[in-house]
């Protein structure tokens, strides 16, 4: 194993930053938020105190803001044809989803499975807005409203969604828009109010806060599903259980930086370009995949023919470099990414995700550089044999 290491799987999950460990640690011995007694208070002020930095992060109001136990029970909850408006139920009938999109999005929540449609994306990972159109456009609205759910942008190629667009289709069908902003989010800009979504999904261990928290943000609470986690009123009878008052404190000292830290994502940018020049130089015939659309200016998704993503992974880790093959959630698992299978590309051997942030330094592309020109010359040792 390599002495020196480099950390290049943010998107998979950010390091810890100091600033949220600071506030983890504060918290940690705070009492029931619930509790109407002074230590109880206190707790309480550090939960709102944090439901207004992950508020600002977005742009959003603080009382709009729904905590979870991550982005996947956030998507569960939200993707439900059991909606509640006052006191009235409201129905959604069916739901349309991105072929490109995240497991936790895919597999539709509580819809059944015949009550959920895949949109086909391009060759770089963009919904088809015809087909979306279409599909919305035959929508039984007599059934009730449709739901779209998409991601922001992806968590393999780091390709950034039309939602602006993709929200007027939603509306001008009468549709609701969830968006799956679990990448996007401290990495490009996020405004609620200027926004054609009507709920966005947030991850704290994505930008830099703890695991175990996310995130539900709604642009009004005029209307929202009927409540996955029941018991007491926490979150507004929107999500029952104590809350877990050391993570949420650490994801709004995260959401904090991460918002300042947009003014970054320039200089990011340009480590993830020398990044892809290193990957040009050494390995000519690898493809960059989403590179000719917007993407997240952190990630890299690549192949390079003859190499098993798998293998490479392996070769990477061994040589001191932290990557992904794919999905983080789905590396595990053999057989082609679905990203690249929705993108037309399931003949690959499979992708190495890169994706970087504000830690990622010099030297640490240097080490990506050292295990890649490693890998590269085994391949091409390989081919001499052959």
């Amino acid at each position: 194993m390599a002495a020196t290491r480099a950390y290049l799987d943010y998107n998979a999950s950010a390091p810890l930053i100091a600033e949220a460990r600071a506030a983890m640690v504060a918290a940690l011995d705070a009492a029931n938020p619930s509790s109407v007694h002074t230590e109880g208070r206190a707790s309480r002020r550090l939960v709102e105190d944090a439901r207004r930095d992950v508020a600002r992060l977005v742009n959003a109001r603080p009382e709009h803001v729904v905590f979870t136990s991550g982005a996947t029970e956030a998507a569960s909850t939200l993707l439900t044809p059991d909606w509640q408006m006052g006191r009235g139920a409201v129905r959604m009938s069916h739901l349309y989803v991105s072929a490109a999109d995240h497991p936790c999005i895919l597999g539709g929540g509580r819809f059944a499975a015949a009550q959920v449609t895949r949109i086909g994306v391009d060759r770089n990972g963009i919904a088809d807005l015809e087909a979306l159109s279409a599909a919305l456009a035959a929508h039984d609205k007599a059934a009730g409203l449709p739901l779209v759910a998409i991601h922001a942008a992806n968590n393999e190629t780091g390709v950034i969604q039309p939602v602006g667009r993709i929200g007027e289709i939603v509306k001008a069908a009468g549709g609701v828009l969830v968006v799956d902003a679990v990448q996007a989010a401290g990495r490009i800009p996020l405004d609620m109010s200027g926004s054609y979504a009507d709920y966005l999904i947030l991850s704290s261990h994505k930008v830099g806060g703890p695991k175990g928290v996310g995130a539900i943000i709604a642009a009004s609470d005029l209307m929202m599903p009927r409540p996955l986690v029941n018991g007491g009123g926490q979150e507004k009878g929107h999500r029952a259980g104590t809350e877990n008052v050391a993570g949420i404190a650490g994801f709004g000292a995260a959401a904090r930086v991460a918002l300042a830290g947009l003014a970054e994502m320039e200089a990011i940018a340009r480590r993830r370009d020398e990044i892809e020049a290193i990957v040009t130089e050494l390995a000519p015939d690898a493809e960059i995949f989403g590179n000719a659309a917007p993407r997240l200016a952190n990630t890299t998704f690549l192949a390079i023919p003859g190499v098993k993503a798998e293998t490479a992974q392996i070769a990477f880790d061994l040589a001191g470099v932290a990557l992904s093959a794919g999905s983080a959630c789905s590396s595990g698992k053999v057989g082609p990414s679905h990203v690249l299978k929705a993108m037309g590309r399931g003949d690959s051997l499979g992708a190495l995700r890169v994706s970087i942030g504000r830690a990622t330094g010099a030297g640490d592309i240097e080490v990506f550089r050292a295990a890649l020109a490693g890998i590269v010359a085994r391949r091409a040792g390989k081919e001499e044999a052959a």
